[in-house]
């Protein structure tokens, strides 16, 4: 995957409660659609799942992006690398023809 692919996939916690708080879609924000589709049947648990939600969406963005932090750290250790690799490469060939 690209970085900036994942940079752009990076979710707020304050559009996560904005949404919550206007349409109840914040399970939609973060890709959950069959919770979002199962909090709106039953109208945020009569009310209980959206008030643990009010305490709890902070921890849920958090656990969503630090899933896409994992991915950017992996892709930049990658990238890091294939640098080190090719600055080897090239010390090597110049050493090699001196």
């Amino acid at each position: 995957m690209d970085k900036h692919y994942l940079q752009s996939k990076i979710k707020s916690t304050g559009t996560a409660y904005l949404l919550w708080f206007i349409f109840g879609a914040h399970y939609a924000y973060l890709g959950h659609w069959g919770t979002q589709i199962l909090y709106w049947i039953t109208l945020g648990g009569l009310g209980i799942w959206a008030l643990i939600d009010l305490f709890s969406m902070s921890g849920k963005v958090d656990r969503y992006n630090a899933n896409i932090f994992r991915q950017i750290e992996a892709i930049e250790r990658k990238e890091k690398d294939e640098a080190h690799e090719r600055n080897m490469a090239m010390f090597s060939a110049v050493n090699k023809s001196n």
